[in-house]
């Protein structure tokens, strides 16, 4: 049985000033599992994990993580929280100024006693765990988008959490560079006993990847469960969340006059020739 840490969320609604973006969430995240929270462009995915990382203050419920209540807890015990949870953030959130191996030993020297030797050698072990064991030296500028992915994730678990969240692992990266990043997640939850919670559009490395899944959408939870469970599911919304089919519209949604030249301040006719704008009648063939 894993000893890491569930996290549940009761009656949890969140936004901005008085702006609500998901209300009434009530979901238990299973300790030991990698839960992904998947969803359209703004459905609220990144706004629930900043309230879970007490970013920002909940409008009405509660989470607990491991039992205890996140708003409730004393100066200390919020401070030994962070210090058994590791983030890796959307862009790496590397300091452009320091070096690669001073990024991930940051967290080592704001929180333990820990001699510059022993810290290094620490640095040295999760860079190599994220193929980076030669970069150490190198600062965030110097490396691709994939490596401050890598670099962020060395870093995220230079203290053992026990809790891991990860906000949009592969974005920007390319279909290999986002297999291997979902491979390394897979290989840190098979030598880690962690709970691990991901935000990600990404429908490949959910179904790769998820032991539990949370889909929002209409300021609401649409689907917590298993991945097998949700890929039976005749929802309308959900199937076409998992088929990646767009809306149908009745209406073509370009209706762009074209400008007129005379509005142009520089006429190009004498230099390029005469433009020929063509709006065609007819629908496009599907």
């Amino acid at each position: 049985m894993s000893a890491a840490p569930s996290i549940r969320l009761e009656d949890l609604t969140v936004g901005y000033g008085d702006t609500p973006v998901v209300k009434d969430l009530n979901i238990e995240f299973p300790g030991g599992k990698l839960s992904m929270i998947v969803g359209g462009s703004g459905c609220g995915k990144s706004t629930v994990l900043k309230h879970i990382l007490g970013l920002h203050p909940a409008m009405g419920g509660r989470i607990l993580m491991g039992g205890h209540v996140l708003s409730e807890l004393t100066d200390k015990q919020a401070h030994c929280m962070r210090q058994r949870t590791g983030v890796l953030f959307q862009d790496g959130a590397l300091l452009g100024s320091l070096r690669l191996k001073d990024n991930v030993a940051l967290p080592l020297r704001e929180h333990t006693r820990l001699k510059e030797s022993e810290i290094m050698r620490i640095v040295q072990d999760r860079l190599e765990m994220v193929g980076l064991g030669h970069a150490l030296d190198l600062f965030p500028n110097e490396l691709s988008g994939g490596m401050r992915k890598r670099a962020g994730l060395a870093r995220a678990l230079v203290m053992d959490p026990q809790v891991l969240f990860c906000d949009e692992p592969t974005s920007g990266l390319d279909p290999v560079l986002s297999a291997e990043l979902d491979q390394l997640l897979l290989e840190m939850m098979c030598h880690f006993d962690m709970t691990m919670v991901v935000v990600t559009h990404d429908l490949a490395s959910m179904r790769g990847l998820a032991d539990f899944v949370v889909i929002l959408g209409e300021h609401r939870c649409l689907y917590q469960g298993t991945i097998e469970e949700l890929e039976t599911t005749t929802d309308p919304y959900l199937r076409r969340f998992l088929d990646r089919k767009a809306e149908e519209r009745d209406a073509p949604r370009l209706t762009m006059p074209p400008i007129d030249p005379a509005m142009m301040r520089i006429d190009c006719s004498e230099a390029l020739g005469a433009k020929i704008t063509i709006r065609k009648d007819d629908r496009c063939s599907k």
